[in-house]
């Protein structure tokens, strides 16, 4: 069987980038190695999407991004599950608000008008559920908010294959040659592999004799009994230890980042991590009054770059589309970077956006995004 494009990875990058490579006309086979949707990184994606970001490429992929989420259903047939309920970025100290409106000004520049600063004494109205004491400031934007990753999933996967892309599950690529990919059920004609296999994109690249500097990184998402707290709830974070959270179906999911984690594959949550984000949801979060329900946390991957922002294009010399090492905002920016891949592959560069910042050669050439890890 011969293909235009073979795209490795079916989360939501990979079919992003499916259902966009066949709009351009492209026949495409999509692979994947699990027995079906959502067994990845995608399935545990908490859904936050923001264009609150200290980079301007990132701010552009989320604008772009935005578009389509705000059509997804037109053009899908099914909910995202969209809701801009908000993101409110808090500051502990004087540090911590200066780069929040360093961010700010770059958002403004970007074209992102409704983002806004916010004075301390106004943060209550905007989360009446946390604690303020101690918070110097806060940065706003009403636009950013919550969204279903498995529903975007769905309406992906769905649409490519009424596009005619085949999609086939429980099938692993073994081998990556010139015009040709092995897997374990047979080989396949194509000139174009996309890598969009996430945290497992390293060891696909491999397979091409490549080297992409793309490795795991295990987040650990709490979850509480129902709750009180109203859906329309912003996403709120802490910008000094990046503690976070949503509400989610009755539930809020609460987050803080595990720096130095020793097993980065690991799918487990240690208790000792539950016991300390309950104790500092308690402080935070003083409306909540709900314990954890232990038994629903889960541990994710994302899929890190080293310097945080996602890898977009060919490696010199070589015919695999990379895209990648987003971080932690695949979900969100799929629909930009979906979309960007495909033309890239289809005219040799992006039209909708200047990518360039995000070519996989950055590091190599000594050009890394300058940014905040976090924000």
């Amino acid at each position: 069987m011969s293909y235009d494009a073979i795209v490795a990875g079916a989360g939501i990058i990979g079919a992003s980038c499916a259902v966009h490579l066949a709009r351009a006309g492209l026949r495409v086979l999509v692979l994947d190695r699990a027995a079906g949707p959502g067994a990845g990184s995608t399935g545990r994606a908490t859904g936050g999407f923001r264009a609150q970001f200290a980079t301007a490429i990132n701010i552009q992929l989320s604008l772009l991004a935005r578009e389509a989420l705000r059509r997804f259903r037109d053009d899908t047939g099914v909910d995202p599950g969209f809701q801009p309920v908000g993101y409110l970025w808090l500051a502990s100290s004087e540090a911590e608000l200066a780069a929040l409106r360093a961010a700010h000004a770059l958002q403004q520049r970007e074209g992102l008008a409704e983002a806004r600063m916010v004075a301390r004494d106004d943060i209550a109205a905007l989360n009446p559920a946390i604690a303020t004491a101690g918070l110097v400031g806060a940065a706003w934007c009403p636009t950013d908010g919550v969204l279903r990753p498995l529903e975007m999933l769905r309406g992906y996967l769905e649409t490519a294959a009424r596009l005619g892309v085949e999609i086939r599950w429980n099938e692993s690529i073994l081998a990556i040659g010139t015009g040709a990919v092995t897997t374990s059920r047979g080989t396949y004609a194509t000139g174009l592999v996309v890598n969009a296999a996430g945290a497992w994109a390293a060891p696909l690249a491999k397979l091409a004799g490549l080297e992409l500097p793309v490795a795991p990184l295990r987040r650990q998402v709490a979850i509480t009994e129902p709750a009180t707290l109203p859906v329309t709830t912003p996403l709120t974070i802490w910008l000094d230890d990046g503690f976070h959270f949503r509400v989610r179906d009755d539930r809020v999911l609460l987050l803080r980042p595990t720096p130095g984690d020793p097993d980065p594959w690991s799918d487990r949550v240690d208790p000792a991590w539950l016991d300390a984000i309950a104790e500092t949801a308690a402080r935070r979060i003083p409306a909540l009054r709900v314990p954890l329900d232990r038994q629903r946390a889960w541990a994710g991957l994302y899929e890190q770059s080293p310097d945080d922002h996602a890898l977009l294009g060919f490696l010199p010399g070589a015919r695999m589309l990379f895209v990648n090492g987003s971080s932690g905002h695949g979900v969100m920016h799929a629909p930009a970077l979906g979309l960007l891949a495909a033309e890239i592959a289809v005219h040799g560069q992006a039209r909708s956006l200047d990518v360039h910042a995000l070519r996989p050669s950055r590091f190599a050439d000594g050009q890394p995004i300058r940014g905040s890890a976090l924000l």
